[in-house]
């Protein structure tokens, strides 16, 4: 029996790592395009073709940097924006009569990658910095604030600070759902144990206490020890077990849920379809009578396995209700889209009430080995009885059941 942990990564801001890395490339080859369109026109081409050689290099050796938060240092943040920075205050040196018409910095739109790597990195906050930077280095660059130039800045402003906004809740929302998976895979962790605990050790200190109570002497003081045992085990069930799963701290690459498990026998298949017959075979007996199809009954292996350990708690059900001398019968019906058990004994019945009395003294067999399975293979079960005339357990399935908790594995 092996355990193992299944790690599921969620991030939504990853994508925008990949977009920015986009962004760099080609914003880089257009701020080079502009020049080598109009070279002639500067008044040092120098100036520009060292800029530009520098740009070219810095872009494609920093696209690791950009890859998720991790990377995108503090350190690279910095230098990344001094380089788009110069490039800003450089270009009336190679240039001065094109910023008179107007025209395009060095790096012209590539500044706002620098920017938005500020927002994605850091939010809002690091956004309003950055771009609060660069609209000061174009205005030193213009020298007075024309209008194309306040409504460059302004946008750039705007644009960065949503993004950083988005992202902010974006990170929230992960930590949201990440919390809710933790939850969720907790509760079932909770419910598997205990349909096993039910249907296991308290079974045997049930029996314990019965038995021992009927021998008397010294057995009798065992099965009154057990039935503390099984008073305190059941409280403990019904109040919860600790939770397997846990979540880690969001580190750049999204939250990470760590989620266990059940511990199963890899050897097995769990969709390998195998004869729901086979397995209900051994409950037939002189009080139990088994009706079932001529032919196989297929269903994936796990949910086989569930349903037959569900027809197996109701006749627990029969034997500790109604009584050793209760009869009990299972029928199997294999319909298109499902296969139905249903198991009838011709008990005294379940007065009106008790089932939600049981769950509420921590007694889970209905609850729990039965419908909790049923649920988990998406199917149900429906338990009707009247006073005097016996029970009846409806177990629905439907064909194509996987475990709930096999689906998460394998996503």
């Amino acid at each position: 029996m092996a355990r193992r942990e299944h790690v599921m990564r969620m991030s939504v801001e990853q994508p925008l790592w990949r977009a920015l890395a986009g962004y760099r490339v080609l914003t880089m080859l257009y701020a080079i395009g502009l020049f080598a369109s109009a070279h002639d026109r500067y008044d040092q081409p120098w100036v520009a073709l060292a800029y530009f050689a520098v740009l070219f290099g810095w872009t494609l050796a920093t696209l690791p940097r950009v890859n998720n938060a991790a990377s995108c240092t503090k350190r690279f943040l910095a230098v990344d924006l001094t380089v788009a920075l110069t490039g800003i205050l450089l270009t009336p040196l190679a240039d001065s009569h094109h910023v008179a018409e107007g025209g395009p910095t060095l790096p012209s739109i590539w500044t706002a990658g620098s920017v938005l790597a500020f927002a994605i990195k850091g939010g809002w906050r690091w956004a309003a910095f950055a771009s609060t930077i660069v609209a000061c280095a174009n205005l030193v660059e213009r020298g007075v604030p024309a209008r194309d130039t306040v409504h460059n800045v302004i946008l750039v402003w705007v644009a960065s600070i949503g993004i950083g906004y988005v992202v902010e809740v974006a990170r929230a929302s992960e930590r949201t759902l990440a919390r809710a998976l933790e939850i969720e895979a907790a509760t079932r962790e909770r419910e598997r144990l205990a349909r096993d605990i039910h249907d296991g050790v308290l079974q045997v200190l049930a029996m314990v206490q019965r038995r021992g109570a009927v021998i008397g002497g010294e057995a009798a003081e065992l099965g009154r020890m057990a039935g503390e045992q099984e008073a305190a085990l059941r409280t403990l069930v019904s109040g919860g077990l600790v939770p397997v799963p846990r979540v880690s701290e969001d580190a750049g690459e999204g939250a990470v849920v760590l989620r266990a498990a059940a511990e199963q026998d890899d050897t097995v298949d769990p969709t390998a379809p195998v004869d729901l017959r086979t397995l209900l075979a051994p409950y037939a007996g002189a009080r139990v009578s088994l009706a079932e199809p001529g032919a196989p009954v297929p269903l994936p292996s796990g949910a086989a396995r569930e349903l037959a350990a569900a027809v197996g708690a109701a006749l627990d059900n029969v034997r500790e209700h109604a009584g050793p001398d209760a009869r009990a019968w299972i029928l199997v019906e294999d319909e298109p889209d499902a296969v139905v058990v249903t198991v009838r004994d011709d008990g005294p019945g379940i007065p009106e009430g008790r089932l939600a009395q049981a769950e509420g003294e921590g007694r889970l067999g209905v609850v729990q080995s039965i419908r909790g399975r049923l649920r988990d293979l998406g199917g149900s079960a429906e338990l009707s009885s009247v006073p005097g005339q016996g029970t009846e357990v409806e177990l629905n399935v439907p064909k194509n059941a996987r475990k709930t908790r096999g689906k998460a594995e394998r996503r």
